[in-house]
């Protein structure tokens, strides 16, 4: 068997530079946070403000935030061509917040200040995090930016509901942080994996994440630990190496990688029929999700009160989605996932065998290790050859390792699905 990977505990973004553009949106206090996240996770960062940005927020926290001198004017004097300097340095250039207006010039290709001409002149990867009024976000124009930005690859993450600085309530809100680091490490991902022939390309990726909340009442529900962070990281991984991929997705508080097409659900019933509803639109299928086993046989329609006596629950088995998806698509290539707690490898041989999948991928749970953004240790039983053994590693690097195995897989049977 091959021997362990990963373990690193090197931050994520170590060494890599990132271009930080911090335009006048009132969230431009929240830029700081994003800017000092990505420095503590290793990144180099360099910033550059537009006027309006200056009037909210002053250069000086970025300065001290950094350790750099922040770029605010496309005529100040510097040994460096000031429009192009900042492209050059980056390998990804994020926008966070960004404006209606910005989206506009980006969207036209005007270069009047020193950050629409780096993002001009920038070659790598874009990232642009909106942020406004809710009325604004939704105007025409607005949205036509945003399409023409998504058609030449720029990378939106899309702006939250929320309480907005006006006073009112709506979509507008910038994204939360974990969102924005998420799209930087897309960004990278994608950019690194640029010009390397992927069997994945073009392939239709269908995957189930999180968990599934079967209801006893409206109020009561059982469920179990899965966050979702397992099934998105892989859904950024085969994104980054050109896949189509789809997502449908349990309760999570987790946002879901930018740009990626996602059905939320909240029961195995519903994770089922929106799973069956896509397979015709698949050519692989990855079981990520943790979907309850049983369900109580009837949901009382109101809460039902607290009582001395024992209850007595009825829990009836749920469809079992891998095998039915293999018998509706028998051609489609098949990957599950095994959460045990005891023997990891044999049962999740047993279960590819029993369920005719092409691969599982096996992890050991508890209450301590398995579920959420930590790290995790993975067991890869193929079909064909030997079983891959991971270290501990966190959950975007086992997202890699396990895309490498079904880009291999793909490999051996020709090439492509």
């Amino acid at each position: 068997m091959p021997p362990a990977q990963g373990g690193s505990k090197t931050p994520a973004l170590t060494g890599r530079r990132v271009v930080v553009g911090v335009t006048g949106s009132i969230a431009a206090y929240k830029a700081a946070d994003f800017v000092s996240a990505l420095v503590q996770r290793g990144a180099e960062v360099r910033v550059v403000m537009t006027r309006a940005a200056q009037e909210l927020i002053g250069p000086a926290t970025f300065r001290s935030l950094t350790g750099h001198d922040v770029a605010t004017e496309l005529f100040e004097p510097s040994p460096e061509i000031a429009h192009v300097a900042l492209a050059c340095f980056g390998e990804v250039l994020a926008v966070v917040p960004a404006t209606a207006n910005f989206l506009a010039k980006m969207a036209q290709g005007v270069a009047d200040d020193l950050l629409t001409t780096n993002v001009l002149a920038f070659r790598g990867p874009v990232v642009v995090a909106p942020a406004m009024n809710w009325r604004m976000w939704a105007n025409a124009a607005v949205q036509e930016n945003v399409q023409k930005l998504r058609q030449r690859g720029v990378i939106i993450v899309e702006p939250e509901e929320g309480f907005l600085a006006c006073g009112e309530t709506g979509r507008g809100r910038l994204a939360r942080l974990e969102t924005l680091l998420a799209a930087i490490r897309f960004a990278l991902r994608r950019a690194d994996l640029q010009g390397k022939p992927s069997p994945l390309a073009g392939a239709r990726v269908l995957i189930t994440a999180g968990p599934t909340r079967e209801y006893i009442d409206p109020v009561r529900f059982i469920s179990n630990a899965s966050t979702g962070a397992m099934g998105f990281a892989l859904a950024a991984e085969a994104a980054a190496r050109g896949a189509k991929v789809r997502v449908i997705h349990g309760p999570t508080h987790l946002a879901p990688p930018p740009d990626i097409s996602t059905v939320p659900v909240m029961t195995a019933s519903e994770m089922a029929e929106a799973a069956f509803a896509a397979l015709d639109d698949a050519d692989i299928f990855i079981g990520a999700a943790a979907v309850a086993d049983y369900a109580p046989a009837v949901t009382a329609a109101q809460k039902q009160p607290k009582s001395a006596a024992p209850l007595d629950l009825k829990l009836e088995p749920t469809v079992d989605i891998i095998t039915e998806v293999k018998k509706r698509r028998p051609e489609l290539v098949v990957v599950g996932f095994a959460a045990e707690t005891e023997n990891v490898e044999a049962r999740a041989r047993e279960k590819l065998e029993r369920k005719r999948m092409d691969m599982v991928v096996a992890n050991e749970v508890g209450r301590e290790k398995g579920f959420g953004q930590g790290e995790t240790e993975l067991t890869i039983v193929l079909v064909d050859g030997p079983s891959r053994r991971t270290g501990p590693v966190a959950k975007d690097d086992a997202a890699s390792l396990v895309i490498d195995a079904l880009e291999d897989l793909l490999g051996a049977r020709g090439g492509g699905v």
